[in-house]
């Protein structure tokens, strides 16, 4: 092989709070295992996701690479281990590698039958189900959502063109959304209300995710990102056919 697109991980802050070892083995252990075998492979080429999450508690907005990371959950810190590890091949053994943040990445297929799912196919599966619209705090925290066709034509670019940095990369494309707001486009996709179900935020969530790509856009100047509104029709639409 000559590539690697390691994407594997065990997802969610959540989830890693309340298990924070078994997040560690799946992300920071699980990264390593891979840039040891790809050091086996004659230097095959590592492109692996990180996470937006390692900004953390840093207050600044747009979140661009530069920013300190203060990682605010298990989830994150074993992400920014990744990262760490993947510059340290890069350096030491000269693998070539490239990091990605990814930033709240949604679409078709994503599972929202379990505790951890994410908020959009969580809250298209609660409508088709006839459950409640739960929205952690109060809706106005922030988020850069990336459509799951744009990750996947930056991935295969990267891929193609053997894209290296061991700087890590800022996958989103700068569009800051509140809940609230994807509650009104949600709303406008269905033809429907959500009527909403607020509970108390989440030990780990951050306040505010927003890309600065700047980065992004110099290494794939060719890529066009799905826009909010066409990518939650596409979701919804799939959900839809898959409930029949």
């Amino acid at each position: 092989m000559d590539t690697i697109v390691h994407l594997a991980a065990l997802p969610s802050v959540p989830r890693s709070v309340a298990n924070p070892l078994a997040s560690h083995h799946a992300n920071a252990t699980g990264t390593l295992t891979v840039l040891e075998a790809a050091r086996r492979a004659d230097a095959a080429q590592v492109i692996a996701a990180s996470s937006s999450s390692v900004y953390g508690a840093n207050p600044g907005i747009p979140k661009h690479e530069e920013l300190r990371p203060v990682p605010l959950s298990p989830y994150a810190v074993s992400k920014l281990a990744s990262e760490a590890y993947l510059a340290a091949f890069h350096h030491c053994y000269d693998l070539p590698v490239l990091p990605f943040r990814f930033f709240n990445v949604y679409g078709p297929r994503q599972p929202a039958g379990h505790a951890y799912a994410a908020v959009v196919p969580a809250w298209i599966s609660a409508l088709t189900t006839g459950d409640p619209v739960v929205v952690h705090g109060d809706g106005r925290q922030s988020r850069d959502f990336t459509y799951v066709e744009t990750v996947c034509r930056v991935l295969t670019q990267a891929a193609l063109r053997k894209v290296v940095s061991s700087d890590p990369v800022n996958l989103a494309y700068g569009t800051r959304t509140s809940l609230r707001e994807l509650i009104t486009e949600l709303e406008a996709v269905l033809g429907t209300l959500l009527n909403p179900q607020y509970v108390p935020p989440r030990p780990g969530d951050v306040r505010h995710s927003h890309a600065e790509n700047s980065r992004l856009l110099r290494l794939f100047p060719e890529i066009e990102p799905v826009p909010l509104r066409e990518g939650l029709e596409r979701t919804v639409e799939w959900f839809r056919s898959h409930s029949r």
